[in-house]
């Protein structure tokens, strides 16, 4: 674990442009500071070191992913940490014991470059292969008082079209609804434009019928028509 870290931070080094760390930095309000590298190389980057580092057991690929999560000195290497969980060599670890590591990461990331990328590509994966854990799973995060495991709760079905399960969503969504906080109100939005790509009338018709905020309805309705 301590070999790949360092190959991570030895890659994200030689790839980074330390002017616009600052930049980055200051863009996603970040106490942690950033090395300067952009989405792009960081991947490409990232894939070579994953591939030069494979990890055999689901509990030791855990536990690398947690290294570089909770060893980051820089925002980059939490990227890699969750880039690490997503990394093709890696899918047939992808079940319910992968829980206790993305609540310590949405909980202690608690902001949205970190969660979302979890929430939709992590989480949302889980429920659609773990219906029956996930599914009560969700709607506790959704009626619990941390904002990002009730965001994710929110968007975990942002790539479902149409296989979202709505009532499952509306339910994550109700105990959001009078949050004044923008990332919930936000989170709110989002999910229902994701959705108005697969049923537009059907989120018209929860809009209008629903308290949401004018910051939830203007991002629900965003893509269709002015109302």
């Amino acid at each position: 674990m301590e070999i790949l870290q360092k190959a991570v931070r030895m890659a994200l080094t030689d790839v980074a442009d330390p002017a616009k760390a600052p930049i980055m930095q200051a863009y996603m309000k970040s106490a942690m500071p950033f090395l300067g590298v952009q989405a792009a190389p960081r991947r490409a980057a990232l894939r070579r070191v994953f591939a030069e580092y494979p990890v055999e057991v689901s509990y030791a690929w855990q536990e690398a992913t947690l290294a570089l999560w909770r060893g980051a000195e820089y925002r980059e290497e939490r990227y890699a940490a969750i880039e690490l969980t997503g990394f093709r060599l890696y899918r047939a670890f992808q079940t319910t014991d992968t829980l206790p590591m993305y609540e310590e990461m949405i909980v202690s990331g608690a902001w949205w470059d970190y969660v979302d990328d979890l929430a939709v590509h992590r989480i949302g994966g889980l429920l659609a292969a773990y219906p029956d854990v996930m599914r009560p799973l969700m709607l506790r995060w959704a009626r619990g008082t941390d904002l990002w495991k009730r965001r994710t709760a929110i968007l975990c079905q942002n790539r479902f079209k149409a296989a979202t399960d709505t009532g499952l969503l509306y339910a994550c969504i109700e105990p959001s609804l009078s949050d004044n906080d923008f990332f919930a109100r936000k989170a709110i939005g989002w999910a229902l434009r994701e959705y108005a790509k697969t049923n537009p009338g059907e989120v018209v018709r929860y809009v209008d019928h629903t308290g949401i905020s004018g910051l939830s309805r203007r991002e629900a309705l965003k893509n269709l028509q002015a109302r």
